[in-house]
């Protein structure tokens, strides 16, 4: 994670909000929270740090991220090329799936988070391309192609254990909060 922290550190420094994030991801990842503190996290510092950082994890096919939080629902929105993202993770793609996936289309995602106890669920609630809703084994395919790739560690519709310190994260109108826990 520290290493993370360092390539968004470096991604963040133009943008005073987004550096604003990075110091408090680091706060978290590092044990400096307090217990029973609770660090909120603007839409807008996470749309800056977002912008800040997408380059560095995604460095073609992928811009004008932006986000959008609502009680326990984030959205996600992207202008995204498939087959660049895809060309980017060095993996191969076959030239018929190449035809069909090329070229930069408007990509919506909104999850919905449940966090408690040091555990947290996202479920993918919607998934729009080009305003055309995905789902069935067009969405897996997609998920397994592109997303799972770049962060394979990652989980969809299975509990998580949260940063040993995290008790819950949040979502509200505007802004996530993170609990850390009380000792």
């Amino acid at each position: 994670m520290a290493s993370f922290l360092i390539v968004a550190s470096a991604a963040a420094a133009l943008d005073p909000q987004a550096e604003n994030v990075s110091r408090k991801l680091d706060a978290i990842e590092s044990g400096h929270a307090r217990p029973g503190e609770v660090i909120v996290f603007a839409e807008a510092e996470l749309n800056a740090w977002v912008r800040a950082k997408a380059p560095a994890v995604v460095p073609q096919g992928f811009r004008e991220p932006r986000l959008e939080l609502s009680s326990q629902t984030a959205t996600a929105y992207a202008l995204v090329d498939f087959l660049k993202v895809r060309n980017a993770t060095g993996l191969e793609t076959s030239w018929l799936i190449g035809k069909l996936i090329e070229g930069e289309k408007p990509v919506k995602v909104t999850a919905q988070i449940q966090s408690a106890h040091g555990h947290a669920t996202v479920h993918l609630v919607r998934v729009e391309i080009s305003g055309l809703m995905v789902s069935g084994r067009t969405l897996d395919f997609l998920i397994h192609t592109f997303f799972l790739p770049l962060y394979p560690d990652a989980k969809i519709d299975e509990p998580f254990d949260l940063a040993d310190d995290i008790d819950r994260i949040e979502v509200g109108s505007g802004e996530a909060r993170v609990y850390i826990k009380k000792k």
